[in-house]
């Protein structure tokens, strides 16, 4: 599956959960190795997904940045290409909205 169609996939299944979660790309210019993709869940909640095409790997700057996000506290997924990645993903913002009080589909 293109790099594309992950990133699709993803933003429409995520922003499906409730009212107001916003699945956003994420450019940094000046800043290389950002993750492809921001998660906005309400309580403040962000996750960070990093998103490769099969066979694809990460560069090193983007390991790098990933561990810097997971030191300041972010929850960071990685090399996210398959369906049932994506699954883990929804069901974990289900996780977090269930703990903010809300009832995701």
């Amino acid at each position: 599956m293109p790099e594309s169609e992950i990133e699709k996939k993803l933003k429409k299944r995520v922003e499906a959960l409730a009212p107001g979660v916003r699945c956003l790309k994420l450019e940094s210019p000046g800043f290389t190795g950002v993750p492809d993709r921001m998660i906005l869940l309400p309580g403040g909640r962000v996750i960070f997904a990093e998103l490769k095409a099969p066979g694809k790997k990460e560069r090193a700057r983007q390991a790098y940045v990933q561990e810097q996000l997971r030191a300041l506290g972010f929850e960071v997924w990685s090399s996210v290409r398959t369906q049932e990645q994506i699954d883990s993903i929804v069901s974990r913002c289900r996780e977090v909205l269930e703990h903010e009080g809300f009832r995701a589909p």
